[in-house]
């Protein structure tokens, strides 16, 4: 190992990282102007709650920013070196972190998987909000089984919410990562909830999966046309 990676990897390093990360997504929410749809979507989550909150890699950054301050929640992070800057500072935000990530098979195996899974079971039970990405690594928007088995062995809904920024950095990456930009106008959005049934066959979790997708997208497109009108009139403009 080089001695950058050896610093960058190191605990003094990534929690310094953790922390400015943390402050400047703060910055990015106190500075920008939220419209949240759908209306009451609060008090729905409290009448069902402990939910599954659903969102894109790539779009998550403000996600910890909708847990209200009597709320309890967690969310999974990746093992990854990078995935610890990220725990680091949802901790900060006041956020849990679960360690593991999902599989390109749908589930939860290897890279504490298992263990992740059951973490976030315990969570659930004990009224834990949870929070986890719908899509699987290196398979961007495509929702993958994992989620919907948690959701089926739970018992909660899964809650798709995208939050998006007009003033953005959007990347070419993978996962078309949006870095949230501070003073500008911005929209959380929750799509319809899904449920999966108690021991959910092989086709009924195929289709939880499609919901938990359209759902998600739907909500996507629904806070950039929000975010993005105003940008769009100044263009025909």
């Amino acid at each position: 190992m080089s001695w950058v990676k050896r610093v960058v990897g190191s605990r003094p390093v990534q929690k310094s990282a953790g922390i400015v990360a943390a402050e400047y997504l703060r910055l990015v929410w106190n500075t920008t102007r939220f419209v949240i749809e759908p209306e009451g979507i609060y008090e729905r989550f409290a009448r069902e709650a402990p939910v599954i909150i659903a969102m894109w890699h790539g779009q998550h950054f403000l996600i910890p920013f909708i847990k209200r301050a009597d709320d309890r929640a967690k969310v999974l992070v990746s093992r990854h070196r990078d995935g610890e800057i990220n725990a680091l500072a949802a901790q900060r935000l006041g956020v849990g972190a679960i360690r593991g990530s999902g599989h390109p098979s749908g589930g939860f195996i290897g890279k504490g998987g298992v263990s992740a899974f059951k973490e976030m079971l315990n969570a659930l039970e004990e009224g834990c909000n949870v929070a986890l990405t719908a899509d699987i690594p290196k398979v961007a928007r495509v929702a993958g089984l994992g989620i919907v088995k948690l959701a089926s062995a739970s018992g909660r809904p899964i809650y798709p919410i995208a939050i998006a920024t007009r003033r953005r950095v959007e990347l070419t990456n993978w996962d078309r990562t949006a870095i949230n930009l501070p003073f500008g106008r911005g929209a959380g959005v929750a799509g319809e909830p899904v449920r999966v049934a108690a021991e959910a066959d092989g086709a009924t979790l195929e289709a939880a999966r499609h919901a938990v997708e359209v759902s998600l997208e739907a909500a996507t497109a629904r806070a950039y046309t929000i975010v993005d009108r105003r940008r769009q009139g100044e263009s025909r403009g």
